[in-house]
C-alpha cells in the first residue's frame, strides 16, 4: 500500500557535491466510528467501501481500516494460587505503555481501560473506596474483551501495569497501593480570609492560593502526560480517573486544563471521572475532621456557602474533563464501580479508519472532519470527533504571518502553553489615585532556543500586555521585543537559567484583568497568562496603615546589566520604586531561595503619622519567618524616620536577609511595621520556599 507523502529536494548546487537528501513528513489522522442503529445496537459488517470520509469538504482515501468487534463475555473467574513461600523483595521497574508503529492495531477486538488513581487529591478512607471498587469491577465485571492498564499519581505519574487482561495482576497491583500515600497534597491549603478560615491556634493563617494553582497543575499536568503516552495506540481508550475533585482557583489553571483537554482528544481518549467521596452529606461549619472557623462564617452562613461552592468548583473541573472529551462524570454514588461499567458499556464495536490528509498545508488551521455511510444512511447514527488542528512550520511565516499570530493568541479565549511563562504582578503609590504596577514575567531559558551569530548565540523574544478594567475597557498595553545576547560560558548554562522580563504601567485604583503573551521567535513557541489583579485605594482613612506589595528577591543588578532589553521597558522602569539609585531589584516570581542567597525585601508606607516635636515619623520595622505555628527567625527591629526624596509623606521598607542559618523548608515570611505616632499598624505576609545551597 502506497503512502502520499510531502518530499523536499534538495538540488545540487556544484557538481560533486554530496548526495540529495530527501525530507518526508506524514501525518496519519486516526478517526474511531461508532456506527449504530435507531435502537442504539451496534451495525458491523461494514467495509472500507462503506464508508466516505470527508476533510474541509474534500474526499479523502481511506489507508487504514479496521473493525473492533466487542464481545462482552465474562472472563473466567481468577484462580487462588497455593501459597508460595516469601521471598526476596525485588526491583520494580517502571513501566510503560507499549505500542506498536502509528495505524498498527495493538490490541484486536479489545476494549481498552485505563484505571487512574490520582492518590494526591484523596484522603486514606477514599484511597480505600476506590481501591475496593476497582477490585468489585476486576472480580465481577471485567470481561474477554477488556484489556486493563493501571496508572498512579502521587508525586509524579507511574505506570503500574500495562494493559493486560490477566486479573492476577491487576488485583496485585491495585491492592498493593499504600493507604495514605500522597494524601498531603489532598487538602486545599489556607485561603487567608480571616472570617472562614480554621481556627488552628496560630497567630494567622497564611494565604496559600499559589499552592492551590500549584497543585492543581500537577494534578491536569498528570492526565495530560497519560494522555500522551496513549496518543501512539490507535484505538479508542478510556481512562476512568478516581479523584476526590480538582478544584480550579480563578483562571489561573485554565492553561493546563485546556492543554490536558486538547491531549485527550488527539489521543482519541474519553476521561470517565469518578469522585471517590462518594455520597457526600456536608456538616455545616465541617465535621470533625477540621477545625472550627475562626471568624463569623459560621454564625452568618459564609462557611457553609463557601464549603459548598468549593465542593461543586471541584465537581465543575471533573465535569469538564468528561463532557469535553465524550465522557461520563459519575457523581455522588457510593457504588464506585458503577463508575468503571459506565465506562466499559460505553465503548462498544466501532470502525477505526485513517487517512492521510490531502491538504499539506502546515497552516495551524482547524480541519473538520465528515464521515458518511455510502448508500441508504437514514437508519444509522455515527458517533466520532469533528476535526483536528492542523501544524504550521514557524519557520514559513512572514511578517504579517507572524502579526497574525501573535493578535489571534492574544484574542484567543483559550490559553496557550507551547511556552511556560510566570508573571508577578505588584503596587506601589505615586500620587492620590495614582499607582504603579509593575511586572515581572518569566520564562525557564530551557524553552529558549539560541541561535549562532559570530562568536555569541542570540535569541528573540517577543512580549505583549493588555490590561483591562473591571468593564472590559483597556487600561494599558506594552508591547516589546526582546533580544538576548549570551556569551559561550553562558549560552551552556541557558538550562538552568530563566529569563525575566520586566515592565509597568501606570493604573487608578480598581479591578483589572491582565492577559500576556510572549514568543520565542526561533520556532515560534507562544505561551499566554491571563489573571486578575486588584490596586487598593492605599488612602489614611480606618485603622489600617496603608501598605504598599512587598517585592521579594534574591538579586539587585544594574539596569545596564541586563542580557536583553528593551528601550520602551527601560522608560517604564525608570519610574519604578524597585529602581534605587541605578540598581534594580529583581522580583522573584516563584519565591523560591537558596541557602547560599540573601533575601531582599521592599515595600511603601503611605501617609504615616508625624510627631509633632520632631516632625518627622516613626516606624518601627521587622521580619518574621514562620514554619507552621513556630516561630523560626526574626530581624532586629528597625527605625524608619525619613521619607524617599521626590515623595513625601513615603517611608521605604528595605531588608536585606542572608538565608544561610535558615533551614531549608516553606516558610510564611510576615513584616511587621507599626507606626507609633499614628497608632496603627500592619502585617503584610508571603509564602517562600528555602532550598539548599548547590
Amino acid at each position: 500500500m502506497k503512502t502520499p507523502f510531502v518530499a523536499t529536494l534538495a538540488a545540487l548546487l556544484a557538481f560533486g557535491q554530496a548526495d540529495p537528501v530527501f525530507k518526508s513528513t506524514t501525518q496519519l489522522i486516526v478517526v474511531d466510528v461508532f456506527v449504530r442503529d435507531r435502537s442504539g445496537k451496534d451495525i458491523l459488517g461494514l467495509n472500507k467501501q462503506d464508508f466516505t470520509l470527508i476533510e474541509d469538504g474534500k474526499p479523502q482515501q481511506i489507508q487504514v481500516f479496521e473493525v473492533q468487534r466487542l464481545e462482552d463475555i465474562p472472563a473466567p473467574a481468577p484462580v487462588a494460587a497455593p501459597p508460595k513461600p516469601p521471598e526476596a523483595p525485588k526491583e520494580v521497574r517502571p513501566q510503560t505503555i507499549t505500542a506498536r508503529a502509528a495505524g498498527q492495531i495493538q490490541y484486536r477486538d479489545k476494549r481498552l481501560l485505563v484505571l487512574f488513581f490520582d492518590l494526591s487529591s484523596m484522603q486514606p478512607p477514599e484511597q480505600l473506596r476506590a481501591e475496593k471498587a476497582a477490585v468489585k469491577f476486576i472480580n465481577e465485571n471485567m470481561t474477554s474483551a477488556d484489556m486493563v492498564a493501571v496508572m498512579s499519581f502521587a508525586s509524579k505519574l507511574k505506570v503500574d501495569l500495562d494493559f493486560t487482561d490477566n486479573r492476577e495482576d491487576l488485583l496485585r497491583v491495585v491492592q498493593s497501593y499504600r493507604m495514605g500515600e500522597g494524601s498531603a497534597f489532598a487538602t486545599e491549603a489556607p485561603t487567608g480570609d480571616e472570617e472562614t478560615s480554621e481556627d488552628t491556634g496560630a497567630a494567622f493563617e497564611a494565604d496559600e492560593s499559589e499552592f492551590n494553582i500549584f497543585n492543581t497543575d500537577r494534578k491536569l499536568g498528570a492526565l495530560e502526560s497519560a494522555a500522551k503516552m496513549l496518543a501512539a495506540l490507535p484505538e479508542k481508550k478510556a481512562l476512568v480517573y478516581f479523584s476526590s475533585g480538582v478544584g480550579k482557583t480563578g483562571v489561573e489553571n485554565e492553561s493546563q486544563l485546556r492543554s490536558t483537554l486538547n491531549a485527550a482528544v488527539r489521543a482519541n481518549l474519553s476521561f470517565y471521572p469518578v469522585d471517590a467521596r462518594g455520597l457526600v452529606a456536608t456538616v455545616p461549619g465541617g465535621d470533625a475532621s477540621q477545625a472550627a472557623s475562626r471568624g463569623t462564617g459560621l454564625f452568618s452562613g459564609q462557611s457553609q456557602r463557601q464549603q459548598q461552592s468549593r465542593m461543586q468548583n471541584q465537581q465543575e473541573t471533573l465535569s469538564t474533563l468528561a463532557s469535553d472529551t465524550g465522557g461520563k462524570v459519575f457523581l455522588d454514588s457510593n457504588d464506585l464501580s458503577l463508575g468503571i461499567v459506565q465506562a466499559q458499556t460505553a465503548i462498544r464495536s466501532y470502525y477505526i479508519l485513517g487517512y492521510y490528509s490531502s491538504n499539506p498545508a502546515q497552516d495551524g488551521s482547524f480541519r473538520r472532519i465528515q464521515v458518511r455511510l455510502n448508500g441508504d444512511s437514514r437508519q444509522a447514527k455515527l458517533d466520532y470527533r469533528s476535526g483536528y488542528y492542523a501544524a504550521k512550520e514557524f519557520s514559513k511565516f512572514n511578517a504579517s504571518d507572524k502579526e497574525q499570530q501573535l493578535e489571534e493568541a492574544l484574542a484567543l479565549g483559550d490559553p496557550v502553553t507551547d511556552l511556560t511563562i510566570a508573571l508577578e504582578v505588584n503596587y506601589f503609590r505615586l500620587s492620590r489615585g495614582r499607582y504603579f504596577v509593575p511586572v515581572a514575567v518569566k520564562i525557564p531559558g530551557a524553552e529558549v532556543v539560541l541561535a549562532k551569530r559570530g562568536g555569541s548565540e542570540t535569541a528573540e523574544v517577543d512580549f505583549i500586555g493588555q490590561i483591562r478594567d473591571s468593564r472590559g475597557r483597556l487600561a494599558g498595553t506594552v508591547r516589546d521585543a526582546i533580544r538576548i545576547k549570551l556569551d559561550v560560558q553562558a549560552a551552556a548554562q541557558i538550562e538552568k537559567r530563566n529569563f525575566q522580563y520586566d515592565t509597568g504601567f501606570t493604573l487608578e485604583p480598581g479591578k483589572y484583568t491582565i492577559k500576556f503573551l510572549a514568543r520565542e521567535n526561533q520556532n515560534g513557541k507562544i505561551g499566554t497568562f491571563e489573571s486578575k489583579f486588584v490596586v487598593p485605594e492605599l488612602a489614611a482613612t480606618g485603622g489600617d496603615l496603608p501598605v504598599s506589595s512587598i517585592v521579594l528577591g534574591s538579586q539587585r543588578e544594574a539596569l545596564t546589566a541586563a542580557v536583553g532589553a528593551a528601550e520602551s521597558s527601560r522608560k517604564r522602569l525608570g519610574a519604578s520604586p524597585l529602581v534605587d539609585g541605578g540598581q534594580k531589584l529583581i522580583p522573584s516570581i516563584t519565591r523560591v531561595f537558596r541557602k547560599d542567597q540573601s533575601l531582599y525585601l521592599y515595600g511603601e508606607v503611605y501617609d504615616p503619622g508625624i510627631d509633632a516635636e520632631a516632625k518627622k515619623p516613626s516606624l518601627q520595622t521587622s521580619v518574621s519567618f514562620y514554619r507552621g505555628r513556630t516561630k523560626a527567625f526574626e530581624s532586629p527591629l528597625v527605625l524608619v524616620t525619613e521619607s524617599l526624596p521626590r515623595r513625601p509623606g513615603v517611608l521605604p521598607l528595605r531588608f536585606e536577609i542572608p538565608l544561610a542559618a535558615m533551614t531549608p523548608g516553606p516558610y510564611t515570611c510576615q513584616i511587621n511595621v507599626i507606626d507609633e505616632v499614628g497608632r496603627k499598624f500592619a502585617f503584610p505576609r508571603s509564602s517562600l520556599v528555602v532550598l539548599a545551597a548547590k
